[in-house]
């Protein structure tokens, strides 16, 4: 299984959306500054993850949600964290 996932930093309160095949390794990677886009909003929390049976849908997935908005997107399906 592959999976879109959305963090969102408790530093600053941004979004990042990403997709990869291991939520809890990556949300490590991104938490221990291994992502470089990612190091200036640590520590980083998982609040939404979407599964798919291949990478290319997850991917598709990842892009139609960066191009929607992060934001927005989770507006869009009542998932915006209050």
């Amino acid at each position: 299984m592959f999976y879109v996932y959305i963090l969102q930093s408790q530093k600053t309160s941004r979004f990042y959306c990403g997709s990869c095949q291991d939520v809890a390794e990556r949300l490590h990677r991104h938490n221990t500054g291994q992502v470089t886009s990612t190091k200036h909003g640590i520590p980083w929390k998982l609040i939404y993850t979407e599964s798919f049976p291949t990478r290319s849908q997850a991917y598709q997935k990842e892009m139609k949600i960066k191009k929607r908005g992060i934001k927005r997107y989770l507006q869009d399906i009542g998932q915006f964290p209050g």
